[in-house]
């Protein structure tokens, strides 16, 4: 179940990252290069800080093959089909569920205590992005002004810790947590919903 999670994740993500590279009209190799780095990114960095090694990409290089396939494979419809409007917020939206909660269940296995496993979810989900969108010239979802981007990732992380740690039997916490994450996002993306954005006073 966590490895096809995981398959989907970085498929989704590399579709995310290949329509930003496309809409800044990279070539097929930029593309490719964006898709890759957003896909497996966060799970880099989150293999390194929990000493993890080689890191997971290295130790099963089917997650570079998926990466590369949907990365091409969306640059391919890109070039002949009208993509819809808000294709990368969805993709996002659901690489950011999915990278999320499998980041929680790697920090679990590894033995961490609870905010550890929360930061390294967090860490999963929103580091490929934030690369991706640096690359791209573009501000990170993170940084932008409201956004439910980590936040929907923190809230969706200490749901599946929460119901896990209470004894909720598998896979209902791992859904739980990534439809928390997708629906909070998407709702964003939509809706409008924000964080509110504190109005300090001008000097």
């Amino acid at each position: 179940m966590h490895y096809v999670l995981d398959l989907i994740g970085v498929g989704v993500f590399a579709v995310s990252g290949a329509l930003s590279a496309a809409r800044k009209r990279m070539d097929l190799l930029g593309v490719t290069v964006i898709a890759v780095v957003t896909a497996i990114g966060g799970g880099t960095i989150r293999d390194v800080l929990l000493d993890q090694h080689p890191v997971f990409w290295i130790r099963d290089p089917t997650y570079v093959t998926v990466t590369v396939c949907a990365g091409l494979a969306t640059t391919v419809y890109a070039r002949f089909f009208a993509v819809p409007r808000h294709a990368l917020m969805i993709a996002d939206a659901l690489g950011l569920a999915l990278f999320t909660v499998s980041g929680a269940q790697i920090a679990e296995r590894a033995d961490e205590p609870g905010i550890v496993v929360v930061v390294m979810a967090v860490i999963t989900g929103v580091a490929g992005g934030v690369v991706r969108d640096v690359l791209s010239n573009e501000i990170p979802f993170i940084f932008r002004k409201g956004s439910l981007y980590a936040t929907a990732a923190l809230a969706g992380a200490v749901l599946y810790l929460v119901l896990e740690r209470l004894g909720m039997p598998a896979p209902a916490p791992t859904f739980a947590g990534m439809g928390v994450i997708a629906a909070l996002r998407l709702a964003s993306v939509y809706w409008g919903l924000e964080l509110p954005v504190p109005d300090l006073p001008k000097e």
